[in-house]
């Protein structure tokens, strides 16, 4: 049973780009993400309920609140600058980028925190950079020059934020459930991207997001929660070593609905890509 949800993990994680991007067509993504950390709040704090987490709220030492909070503020970053890349550039570009801060988050364990890299993860780095490279490598006209620039600046953006999560979290973070720390940090997101819409002095399009795009809004909010319900559920009853690799082959069911959705096409380099992106990660799980 574990491995269905596995699969419905990596299902939900995939259809989460695709749902966003439905969503930000015309709304500002600033907004929409506001918006939808509100449904993943609800669906964090649900998982806390369920499985019991809340008892040790009170046990949560001063270190490891602060760098959940400092977690908390990079995940936030990494989110706005997310969805502002889905939003100005193709999903097939967007989330190999965003799936790279697996690498960044190796290299900057192995820089900062000294920790060793084994063959498997050395490989799987060169892999998953040479096809996340492969993927976005496409020769923009003129036209699309400044719009392809900012879309790539805003991708490495949420990679690099997402990796600094990861090394916040191994730093500092300890003591804290897993359930618990998520919702703990969303919290932070949630205030952290309204924050975003008033200092931008965006509040005052709330009222102009078409009805079908705040419905795929929070559609994207439920498929994140979802997404999150499988995976823990699956590392609950299945071994760890074969859940992460199947939830991190969710690009696939990105690329399958981005061609399904919106018509993008991989060319035959970006397929050439995926194929090493998926081979460097299933290549960095083996023991």
């Amino acid at each position: 049973m574990w491995i269905l949800f596995a699969f419905g993990s990596a299902f939900f994680a995939g259809v989460t780009s695709i749902l966003a991007k439905c969503g930000i067509q015309k709304t500002d993504s600033t907004v929409a993400t506001a918006i939808r950390t509100i449904v993943v709040l609800i669906f964090s704090w649900l998982m806390v309920f369920v499985t019991g987490s809340q008892e040790h709220l009170r046990v949560i030492g001063g270190k490891t609140l602060l760098f959940l909070l400092l977690s908390g503020l990079a995940t936030g970053a990494s989110w706005l600058c997310y969805f502002r890349a889905l939003q100005l550039g193709d999903i097939n570009k967007v989330v190999p980028i965003d799936k790279s801060s697996t690498v960044l988050s190796i290299l900057l364990a192995f820089l900062l925190l000294q920790e060793p890299i084994s063959w498997q993860m050395g490989i799987g780095v060169v892999l998953i950079a040479a096809g996340t490279y492969l993927m976005i490598e496409k020769k923009e006209n003129i036209g699309r020059k400044a719009k392809g620039q900012s879309w790539l600046f805003y991708a490495f953006g949420s990679a690099i934020f997402a990796s600094l999560t990861s090394i916040l979290g191994k730093a500092g973070i300890s003591g804290v459930e897993s359930n618990l720390g998520t919702a703990i940090r969303t919290g932070v997101v949630l205030l952290m991207a309204w924050a975003m819409v008033f200092v931008t002095q965006k509040r005052q399009m709330l009222r102009f997001i078409p009805k079908k795009e705040f419905g795929f809004i929070c559609l994207s909010g439920l498929a994140t929660g979802a997404s999150w319900l499988c995976y823990y559920r699956a590392l609950q009853d299945g071994p760890a070593s074969i859940v992460i690799p199947i939830d991190k082959l969710s690009i696939l069911v990105t690329v399958a609905f981005s061609y399904i959705v919106f018509r993008e096409k991989l060319t035959k380099k970006a397929s050439l890509g995926l194929a090493a992106t998926v081979a460097g990660t299933l290549v960095m799980l083996i023991p």
